[in-house]
């Protein structure tokens, strides 16, 4: 068993985060967002795993996720050209899938359940592919499946206008080598790209014309399931990791005057100067924090300066300064290296998404 993981594409919906960094490496909890789901893939014991990257971001991601060993496993980089769809994404790896059953994990995913019970329904079922499901209140902006009660999935319909079901597809899937002759035998979209949702179409409908031994399923995730492609969408992944995976831990310096408040984990050489921390909260290593509040729910990452702030729900990024800003900062991201100082106080709270290496002097 093999996998093969996203992480290309553009991250249009997180720009101006996005411009100059993958929307796979956004942490959540202080961590990458495709580290999660690499983890998930090597607790299943899945250890050989291909990474579909971008001319954009490929040697970030590499540089960064290595070649595996931090996770116990082998990573192999394969480039996409261009962003012509998931299937594509599979067509390019098929000299690392070879004959191989295997797992695609669409990269800015993090799901709650364990990837391991939907492994043993596919190997036990000799599935030719496992989709995996949620039920969704918006179903008309996904791709949405048609399932009968035994989990036999009858159609997939992509942002249907009259959705057959609430059952949105993850962004997981498990495949048996059959799927290439699938994604032979389908054409691009109407947006120019080979669409997997079309791949699996292809298997359902061999199904019952001219091979009626295919077998096509799916099953419905009952934990939560987090798409991190937009700002909101990345903040509630950030509180409900921080809300699930987030112990005390405090290896920096804290002084008198600081009180510390439910679940914090602060990193080593950090130091807090004055300041209310209430958690769940996370800060990184090397951050220096003085006369400031810091809510529930923030992520603050390594190398931050924060100085008279008070700040919660939100995600700041790796080198990041904020100084003398004299309003409350609330859902709001703020990039690698970006620097906000000297805002006045207003009445109402500061929202906020700046990209990496921005410097904004508010007034």
């Amino acid at each position: 068993m093999k996998a093969l993981i996203l992480s290309g594409g553009k991250g249009t919906r997180l720009r101006p985060l996005t411009y100059t960094g993958a929307k796979q490496l956004v942490p959540v909890a202080n961590k990458p967002i495709l580290w999660y789901g690499i983890e998930g893939i090597v607790a299943a014991g899945i250890t050989d795993i291909a990474i579909i990257i971008s001319p954009e971001t490929g040697k970030e991601v590499q540089e960064l996720t290595g070649n595996g060993e931090q996770f116990g496993a082998k990573i192999t980089y394969i480039l996409q050209e261009q962003p012509a769809g998931l299937a594509h994404a599979v067509k390019i790896a098929q000299p690392f899938l070879g004959d191989s059953p295997f797992i695609m994990y669409l990269g800015d995913n993090i799901i709650e359940s364990q990837l391991g019970q939907f492994l043993d329904t596919f190997k036990q079922k000799q599935l030719d592919a496992l989709i995996l499901l949620r039920k969704v209140p918006n179903p008309r902006a996904f791709g949405v499946a048609k399932v009968d009660e035994q989990g036999k999935v009858l159609g997939l319909v992509e942002k249907p206008k009259v959705p057959p079901s609430d059952l949105a597809l993850v962004g997981v899937y498990f495949f048996s080598q059959k799927i290439h002759n699938a994604i032979a035998n389908i054409k691009p979209s109407a947006r120019g790209e080979l669409e997997i949702t079309d791949a699996i179409q292809y298997l359902i409908d061999q199904q019952t014309l001219e091979e009626p031994e295919i077998s096509v399923e799916a099953r419905t995730l009952e934990g939560w399931w987090l798409d991190t492609g937009k700002k909101d969408d990345l903040l509630s992944a950030n509180q409900i990791i921080l809300d699930t995976r987030i112990t005390t831990s405090v290896d920096g310096e804290i002084d008198s005057k600081s009180q510390i408040i439910g679940r914090v984990k602060i990193g080593k050489n950090t130091k807090l100067i004055n300041c209310s921390v209430r958690g769940p909260v996370i800060i990184g290593d090397d951050c220096h924090l003085e006369n400031c509040f810091i809510g529930p729910y923030s992520s603050i990452a390594d190398n931050v300066t924060l100085i008279d702030v008070d700040i919660e729900h939100s995600v700041i990024l790796q080198g990041a300064k904020i100084i003398e800003i004299h309003q409350r900062i609330v859902d709001s991201l703020l990039g690698r290296r970006a620097q906000l100082i000297n805002a006045p106080q207003r009445p109402k709270a500061l929202r906020f998404m700046i990209g990496d290496d921005s410097q904004i002097e508010l007034t």
